[in-house]
């Protein structure tokens, strides 16, 4: 069963995820009409992977006897001056997904609840991939600097990590 606590921070973190999916919906959206068919490849298919890690957690709280509780979301934003400007805040926004799984595994520790900690481990792992991801991405496009046809190349590249990411899995 769990605490009323720890159902608490789970439900914040099913809010978080589905608001990950939404904001990489929109920069998908984004990319895909300024041309980048791979950029946007890539968003579309990480906007389902966090509504999967939300489902995930949905999932996890209902059989643990809790209850799953979906949240109203904010509007993403839609627009981008550049894809540097787009990858940085898909970084930023990885590392504030980092936190709040690390102050959640913090409280299954508080809590004693340690299958719920020990659930939270395959978010750990998860976002230490995600943040090496995005910090790998944001390092060659600083290397691309303003070449266009260096993006072209990118967004070549960049269907790549999805066939690569696929093939994980």
């Amino acid at each position: 069963m769990l605490s009323a606590t720890i159902q608490d921070a789970l439900n914040k973190q099913v809010s978080i995820e589905a608001q990950s999916s939404q904001a990489y919906l929109a920069m998908a959206s984004w990319a895909e009409t300024q041309g980048f068919e791979g950029v946007s490849q890539f968003m579309y298919a990480h906007s389902d992977e966090e509504r999967m890690h939300m489902l995930k957690l949905v999932k996890f709280i209902n059989e643990r006897g809790g209850h799953a509780i979906i949240s109203p979301l904010e509007a993403p934003r839609v627009s981008f001056n550049s894809f540097k400007e787009l990858f940085e805040e898909l970084f930023n926004h990885e590392v504030a997904v980092s936190a709040s799984i690390n102050e959640l595994v913090d409280i299954s520790l508080q809590e004693k609840d340690y299958a719920t900690h020990n659930f939270l481990q395959w978010y750990v792992s998860e976002q230490i991939e995600e943040e090496a991801l995005a910090r790998n991405i944001l390092d060659k496009i600083n290397l691309i600097g303003d070449d266009k046809s260096g993006f072209y190349l990118f967004d070549n590249d960049i269907k790549q990590l999805i066939v690569a990411e696929e093939a994980q899995e």
